[in-house]
């Protein structure tokens, strides 16, 4: 059975009533009479769509609003968006209807669509990350979303909108059951406790993000194309258009940042490190134990004097975009989280194995060679590059999926060579311009590690309890 199995037919409207959380039917889809539907304010999470849409249209057309506007008159103008308002809830609102979602023994299943029925049956063995997500009006409304990713499935799954508490107590079921807790005491188990190991201070995630440099940059780019657009075609309009997608960058990097990633605290549970942070949207993600494939450790050049970090990860199953650790930590601290999630890796000794690119390397990459380099300790590959933005790829062992080595003409010229180790999380670090025969010989050494590794690594379980 696949990890997420989706059919699509002709859906009619369901009335039957709620029900709890119970056994499965034989045809895999929810039975009549069972399943639980969201939060009754869930319709209205789509009502803003046809405004927005309407605001796009007036935006691109802002030279022809008057003339639509004194033909429409004010009357028609605001019972034609009434309309709109009032026909997205009603779709809203059928959509809602027919949405349902149970539990069973072995999996989640959850049917929506109106028009078109979709069911999603997610193995609860193959969940590797719940998030509890809490976007500012839902905050106010005390609902919260659930999103899960599943193993094998490229796309995440949700529950929009339940009750925070709901939500809560519907993830803490969940993760029981995929820890294996038998189902009559899984609904019951509650949330494993959790103490905090860590929190971002605001004084030095301002810091951090203004050290970064990326905001004002962007924001000066865009204030020089912003000006020379408008002298040029003198039309404000073509100006605004072509500073946009510059100010999203740099609000993005900046005031978008600080948003996002206020009290970022990091804790630790039986589910795995546990993650809260955001000012207006809170957000409650876990790293699952067992799921970290690669560790990425990232040093902006204004950041190496105050000895800051930030801890990116690779999980398995959300490909090499990855998460977050942390977004600014001293380098003794993100040892010590990155080692909460793999003790068998030493980040002082696997920075210390490294080794740079020989001298010759400049006759293929004059400056960036700089910041290349290649180590190995007992437990991981560790790869280095940049220059300016300093980046430490490590990978366990046990999580690699294949070593290979790569040599284009030039590179073969100078007798170097890359040397690449694939993971479970779809990602790649590349240790490159390495002398060639030490290459060949570590591509061999490495297929041994990791088969080593494999054998002697932990189950990839939930711990909860």
């Amino acid at each position: 059975m696949s990890a997420v199995t989706e059919r699509r037919t002709r859906g009619e409207n369901d009335d039957s009533g709620t029900g709890g959380s119970g056994g499965s039917g034989g045809t895999g889809e929810i039975p009549a009479g069972q399943g639980r539907r969201l939060h009754p304010v869930t319709p209205w999470r789509r009502t803003w769509a046809p405004l927005a849409g309407l605001g796009a249209v007036a935006a691109q057309n802002v030279q022809n609003l008057d003339d639509w506007t004194s033909s429409l008159g004010l009357l028609r103008l605001a019972l034609l968006l009434l309309a709109l308002v009032l026909c997205a809830a009603g779709y809203g609102y059928l959509s809602w209807r027919v949405t349902r979602y149970l539990v069973t023994d072995t999996e989640l299943r959850i049917r929506t669509g109106l028009l078109f029925r979709r069911s999603a049956h997610l193995r609860l063995d193959r969940i590797q990350a719940i998030d509890v997500s809490r976007p500012m009006l839902a905050r106010l409304l005390g609902v919260a979303k659930l999103k899960m990713d599943v193993v094998g499935s490229s796309a995440s799954d949700e529950l929009a909108y339940l009750s925070e508490a709901e939500a809560v107590r519907l993830r803490a079921e969940l993760l029981a059951r995929a820890a294996g807790i038998a189902p009559e005491a899984a609904t019951t188990a509650g949330e494993a406790p959790a103490h905090e190991l860590y929190q971002v201070d605001t004084p030095t995630l301002i810091r951090s993000l203004a050290l970064l440099g990326t905001g004002w940059g962007l924001l000066a780019v865009a204030l020089g194309v912003t000006s020379l657009v408008w002298w040029g075609s003198d039309s404000i309009v073509a100006a605004v258009l072509a500073g946009l997608p510059l100010l999203a960058g740099a609000w993005q990097s900046s005031l978008g940042a600080f948003l996002t990633q206020y009290g970022w605290t990091v804790s630790e549970s039986p589910d795995g490190l546990r993650l809260d942070h955001g000012l207006l949207q809170r957000d409650h993600a876990t790293v699952p134990p067992g799921r970290v494939q690669a560790v990425r450790l990232v040093e902006p050049l204004l950041w190496r004097r105050r000895g800051w970090v930030r801890v990116e990860l690779d999980v398995a199953g959300a490909g090499n975009e990855g998460g977050l650790l942390v977004p600014v930590a001293t380098r003794q601290l993100a040892a010590a989280l990155v080692g909460r999630i793999l003790p068998d890796v030493d980040i002082p000794a696997a920075l210390a194995a490294i080794n740079p690119a020989p001298g010759r390397a400049r006759w293929a990459f004059p400056v960036g060679r700089v910041g290349y380099g290649h180590g190995v300790t007992e437990s991981v590959f560790v790869a280095r590059h940049g220059r300016l933005r300093r980046v430490h790829e490590l990978v366990p062992h046990a999580k690699v999926q294949s070593v290979r080595m790569t040599q284009g003409p030039w590179a073969q010229r100078l007798g170097l060579a890359h040397i690449h180790v694939d993971h479970g999380a779809d990602g790649t670090a590349s240790a490159r311009l390495q002398d060639a025969g030490y290459v060949a010989a570590e591509v061999a050494a490495q297929a041994e590690r990791s088969r080593v590794g494999r054998r002697a690594a932990a189950p990839e379980r939930w711990l909860t309890g």
